[in-house]
């Protein structure tokens, strides 16, 4: 096989972008070689010791010289940017060799800010004679008609929920498109020493994110988080774990929930897992009873190790996954965006609670299959 590049990635400390690249390692093996934002993450949670990491570096273009100037008219005009995209990202775009295969990795990335950049990529890299593929990819279907000519530009799109790739079959992509779990159904758990008031097999992992306000009203759901803690507390004798998956300054997880674990450390119910890496946080929340997340590699972890699970969730992806895996995204997925009430999650924790036998019983049946499915994506790779 060729060799094989990942880029786009953002840095580990990020622990769903670690997860996905420790989880393609599982899948692809061999030496892969990473093209990073911020290298100096990745050595910190040792995925160096993996893979071939390599910084993404940006050479800035000196101001008021032509390029400088022809790229800010090309981005002001078409909002495009792939000729300072090309000036700026020396490091990836020399290192092109002819058939090899560059894989577009964040799972998301087409949801948020920066679409026109990895389109630019993708030409580029397209024009110097690569194989590109969009790897483990979710799309909200309503921006998939602006996507077209980028989507269509790649050898081969792997979605890893069925929901994206029926919008993209929708809305006419033409490039293969191939399912797969996300890669991070194959991440390796690494063995925890669980901290005091962590109580094995009978605690309630809790994962909140800074992003999901967005999507709602955000006093509403962090309401909704202290009383789902206070309710458990107060009506179950479980322990309550505040686990981070994401510590990116700016979009921290820690700085959303430190505030309600505050407020109930007294009670000695609540336990603090900082930071780690995402095979270690796997370990943490393998050991939990039930799992409720915001972040979708966090759920993830916990789906893989069939730990009873409500993603709080807001697009596709929370939904797809959800639905591959137990057939329905109807009680599997809050979405924050619909939360009208102070009481929503409570009432899907007892949802959990009521159906824990049931959910048990489906992961035995089905996800050992599921996760051995992540695997199909080396064979795919094959074919181009």
């Amino acid at each position: 096989m060729n060799k094989i590049n990942l880029y786009y990635h953002t840095g580990s400390a990020n622990h769903g972008c670690e997860a996905i690249v420790r989880g393609t390692h599982e899948i692809l093996g061999g030496k892969l070689r990473l093209f990073s934002f911020q290298p100096e993450e990745d050595v910190k949670y040792k995925l160096n010791e993996i893979v071939q990491v390599e910084a993404d570096t940006e050479t800035p273009i000196a101001k008021w010289t032509f390029n400088y100037l022809l790229a800010a008219l090309q981005y002001k005009i078409f909002r495009k940017t792939s000729l300072g995209t090309q000036w700026k990202k020396n490091n990836i775009f020399s290192k092109v060799i002819k058939d090899d295969i560059y894989l577009s990795i964040g799972g998301d990335n087409y949801t948020y800010q920066g679409v026109w950049e990895l389109a630019d990529y993708n030409k580029i890299l397209q024009k110097k004679g690569a194989k590109t593929v969009l790897w483990g990819c979710s799309i909200d279907e309503e921006l998939i008609p602006n996507l077209l000519d980028d989507l269509n530009r790649y050898d081969l799109i792997i979605t890893r929920e069925t929901l994206t790739g029926e919008a993209l079959q929708r809305e006419g992509v033409t490039t293969p498109v191939k399912l797969c779990p996300d890669p991070a159904f194959q991440l390796k758990i690494n063995k925890v020493l669980l901290p005091p008031n962590f109580s094995p097999e009978n605690t309630v992992g809790i994962n909140l994110s800074p992003l999901i306000l967005k999507y709602g009203n955000a006093d509403l759901i962090l309401k909704n988080f202290e009383n789902l803690v206070h309710h458990i507390i107060e009506n179950t004798a479980l322990q309550i774990a505040f686990i981070p998956h994401v510590v990116v300054p700016g979009n921290d997880d820690r700085t959303v929930m430190k505030p309600i674990f505050d407020k109930f450390e007294q009670t000695h119910r609540v336990v603090w897992i900082d930071d780690y890496s995402c095979s270690d946080l796997k370990g943490f929340i393998s050991h939990c009873r039930f799992f409720l997340g915001a972040r979708t590699h966090a759920t993830i972890a916990a789906y893989s190790t069939e730990v009873p699970t409500i993603a709080i969730g807001y697009s596709m992806k929370a939904k797809g996954i959800a639905k591959d895996i137990f057939g329905t995204f109807d009680q599997y997925v809050a979405p924050v965006q619909n939360f009208v009430r102070e009481d929503e999650l409570i009432k899907s924790f007892q949802w959990l609670l009521q159906n824990e036998q049931h959910i048990i019983q489906h992961y035995q049946k089905t996800m050992s299959d599921y996760k051995t499915n992540a695997l199909l994506a080396a064979e795919f790779l094959k074919e181009i």
